[in-house]
């Protein structure tokens, strides 16, 4: 919830200060300007986030936003671009995020007191800047790699300075999954539903109330089941293939996806982007035949008390889950590799894991799977790292990690320095008294 306010507060700062703030230019970097309300605007955000120094942020913002404007500048000499595409797609994804902690686009517009259109007006400049200073950073640093070696020299040098990081607990999981089986019955009772609103619709009645009223996607639901615009590659197969193949408000039949039955009605569509609104109905879950997974896994697990049968065969041969492909094995999505720290794991497991040992196996639990169906697992301890100072044993790619962007780092400090000496760059006396912006005084 506090992330929640504070991004609404950091919007309601940014649309406040353009009208209460007397704008002036406080800084020229070749084309472009900096805005008195360009610092005030972020300063204030900073101070929502609790910041106390107030000298030494503003005067690092300060110097941020500068770096920002010089990437910018040097985008357009050499031609750099973001399409429009590109920032439409990035100003829906934020939006919708607005949208969706708010309830509907009538609440934000009411919130802002302006129209969308004059909200995605607002924004707009704001986030092609954004996305043309990423690129062009990006291509400062694409041609940066790290050999082994360097990574080895980056440990040593924080090993002999004692910068050495503490890295946190880190656990690998395994586990077994049994999820109940839907009826045959349940899915022609959601079929048949969604087949009579699809004719309701087609008679005259308005999808957004019907979904509202009616789809489990809640979020959306808010929305009358509008997603936002999004592109190919954002949707799971079933449903993007549906939503493309429709023209003008056609509905869709009835599609089944892994989160459940939809039926979909196209909005928009620019260009390779859509927006779509759907209706999402969930099968329901028979109590037996939640009970039948259950008994399903304890039978596995009296294999696996019994020593008849090992985990990894366990998990590959009667687990339903995903994971069985790697013998239960879970992927961290944030970084790729096997292994989470505590606070990564979603609440549903955290709790069963964080006081388990290494190689220990739980006892059978229920879970909330992602689609929000209940399903039943058992969880092992593959391997577990307690907390410790780094090492290239255990932690090679976060060493590495950091020493690449150490890396990065430099080359762009080096790129910053030699094009402030050849580029025009004038700051006012209202921003003179930072000494860390000694460097970009002429």
């Amino acid at each position: 919830m506090k992330k929640i306010l504070l991004s609404l507060l950091f919007i309601c700062i940014i649309f406040s200060s353009f009208s209460q703030i007397l704008d002036k230019v406080v800084a020229v970097i070749g084309d472009e300007i900096v805005l008195q309300s360009d610092i005030e605007t972020q300063y204030l955000q900073y101070l929502s986030q609790g910041y106390t120094d107030k000298e030494e942020i503003k005067c690092q913002m300060t110097e941020d936003i500068l770096y920002q404007k010089l990437l910018v500048h040097q985008a357009k000499l050499d031609s750099i671009d973001i399409s429009e595409d590109e920032v439409n797609k990035e100003l829906e994804r934020r939006l919708s995020s607005f949208i969706s902690e708010l309830g509907s686009q009538d609440a934000l517009e009411k919130y802002f007191g302006k129209s969308i259109i004059d909200i995605k007006g607002e924004f707009y400049d704001v986030i092609y800047n954004q996305l043309l200073s990423q690129r062009m950073q990006s291509n400062i640093t694409s041609s940066v790699s790290i050999t082994p070696e360097e990574v080895k020299l980056f440990y040593k040098e924080l090993e002999k300075n004692e910068e050495l990081p503490l890295i946190p607990t880190k656990i690998q999981i395994s586990q077994i999954v049994k999820i109940p089986e839907i009826s045959s019955d349940e899915k022609s009772r959601i079929r048949k539903k969604l087949i009579s609103f699809r004719q309701r619709i087609n008679n005259g009645e308005d999808f957004k109330v019907l979904a509202t009223l009616y789809s489990d996607d809640t979020e959306s639901a808010k929305n009358g089941g509008e997603l936002g615009f999004v592109n190919r590659g954002d949707l799971v197969p079933e449903f993007e293939s549906a939503a493309y193949a429709l023209k003008g408000n056609e509905i869709s039949e009835v599609i089944e996806t892994k989160f459940g039955y939809h039926i979909i009605q196209l909005i928009d569509r620019r260009g390779e982007s859509i927006n779509v609104r759907h209706i999402l109905m969930k099968p329901k879950v028979s109590s037996s035949a939640l009970l039948d997974a259950k008994n399903q896994l304890e039978k596995v697990e009296t294999l696996l008390n019994d020593g008849s049968l090992s985990f990894k065969d366990a998990a590959k041969n009667h687990s339903n889950d995903i994971s069985k492909n790697n013998g239960g094995l879970l992927i961290n999505p944030q970084t790729g590799s096997s292994f989470f720290t505590i606070d990564q794991l979603n609440v549903n497991i955290r709790y069963t894991v964080e006081r388990m040992n290494e190689g220990e196996v739980s006892s059978i639990s229920q879970f909330v799977m992602s689609d929000g169906m209940k399903a039943y697992r058992i969880i092992k301890i593959t391997k577990k790292i307690e907390e410790h100072k780094a090492n290239l044993i255990d932690d090679f790619i976060q060493i590495n990690d950091a020493a690449l962007k150490s890396k990065k780092q430099n080359k762009i400090s080096e790129w910053v320095d030699k094009k402030i000496s050849n580029t025009y760059i004038r700051l006012s006396e209202d921003i003179d008294s930072c000494e860390s912006l000694n460097k970009w005084k002429k």
